[in-house]
């Protein structure tokens, strides 16, 4: 397979980002599948016609289900609101296309299982969009952990702060509401957070959690898209019907702590995603502000010079560096995505299932409903009971 034909249902923030890694893929990595930009789908046919013509796509619908009858089309991607991942999933695997879904994978997680199993019968290929594992930051620490650098692992801690709604007249964007979103900051934020746990430490076994909706109405929106939105209609209010900030602590079946934060009411926080973890022998501290840095301690190193050292992962051997830029030289964000589209196609070619793939998403989507159950409960929640 030298090209595969793509279809795509989503044409904002995040169809933005799927569609520039499929354009800078021919260009940094050569020997990858060549992905061919078939055509996108979105509900308002102006705006996915305007959004085809600025992000490369040859053709456009305002029906995804168009993609389904097509035999040009071998990939649908999925980057729509998380209440259409499931209807589009499993038409699209039971029509025998290969799926990439965003996170997380579905509302619930009867859903996130409905499409694990529809992809598994119809034995296609899929993958789950945790983009974060693909920093080289983030697979220097997991080689650290995996080679048994840091020891015995006895902490996670993650937090993952934003600030984009604090202001109470923001509007009532579809991701304030849980019949469309599914929840609030937990999960859009605590998901990635759970992911990288789940990679980077192992399997979460129990968790107890708190959550809050610091304002409990907002206006109307005029129009939305991605994280920004205007309202002409101030007076006009709707609820909120999703957490704005989710806390939680975990227990890890090797026996690890963990704590996790999810905020979108963190002021002075645009999108602090980071993680610290404490082992035997060593720590790791990253922070995606500083995409490109890792910070790493071991116990081993002499008293005189002791401490947390910073690790540039922007050159050889760390992955993915020797695809981009001179040494040195930084990478950004919408690199994880062109990674991880490295990844689905190498799958692809060596036929074998991409990762993470809808395991994972299911797998997230577990320990996030035990700490929605917890929070309803007030009580620990076994993740395995779900």
């Amino acid at each position: 397979m030298n090209e595969i034909n793509i279809g795509m249902v989503g044409y904002k923030f995040m169809g933005k980002a799927h569609s520039n890694a499929y354009r800078a893929l021919p260009m940094f990595f050569p020997e990858s599948i060549k992905p061919n930009m078939k055509m996108i789908c979105g509900r308002n046919e102006k705006a996915v016609a305007a959004a085809a013509q600025q992000l490369g796509w040859k053709e456009y619908s305002s029906d995804w289900k168009d993609l389904l009858s097509r035999d040009d089309i071998d990939l649908v991607d999925i980057n729509a609101p998380s209440n259409a991942h499931k209807d589009i999933a499993v038409s699209a695997a039971e029509a025998g296309k290969h799926l990439y879904c965003e996170k997380p994978l579905a509302l619930t997680l009867d859903d996130a299982r409905e499409m694990l199993e529809a992809a598994e019968k119809a034995g296609v290929k899929h993958m789950v969009g945790f983009n974060y594992r693909f920093t080289p930051a983030i697979m220097l620490a997991k080689k650290l952990i995996d080679e048994g650098r840091l020891g015995d692992i006895h902490h996670f801690r993650a937090w993952f702060l934003q600030d984009w709604i604090v202001d109470p007249n923001f509007p009532l964007v579809w991701r304030l509401q849980q019949e469309i979103a599914g929840s609030g900051a937990h999960g859009d934020l605590n998901a990635h957070l759970i992911d990288l746990a789940h990679y980077l430490v192992g399997d979460i076994s129990k968790v107890v959690g708190m959550s809050e909706t610091f304002i409990k109405e907002r206006p109307l929106p005029d129009e939305s898209g991605g994280l920004s939105a205007t309202s002409g209609h101030a007076a006009e209010k709707g609820p909120v019907t999703v957490d704005d900030a989710t806390l939680f602590l975990a227990r890890f079946a090797n026996g690890a702590l963990g704590s996790f934060e999810a905020t979108r009411f963190a002021t002075g926080h645009r999108s602090t995603n980071s993680f610290e973890i404490n082992g035997s022998k060593g720590s790791v501290i990253f922070d995606f502000e500083r995409m490109n840095e890792l910070q790493v301690f071991f116990t081993d190193d002499k008293d005189d010079v002791q401490g947390f050292r910073r690790v540039m992962a922007t050159d050889p051997p760390h992955a993915y560096s020797d695809a981009w830029w001179p040494a040195g030289h930084p990478i950004g964000y919408e690199h994880t995505f062109t990674h991880a589209f490295v990844e689905f196609l190498a799958a692809l070619q060596e036929d074998r299932q991409p990762v993470p793939n809808f395991s994972d998403g299911v797998k997230c989507q577990q320990v996030l409903e035990a700490v929605e159950l917890s929070v309803k409960e007030r009580k620990w929640i076994d993740v395995s009971s779900l």
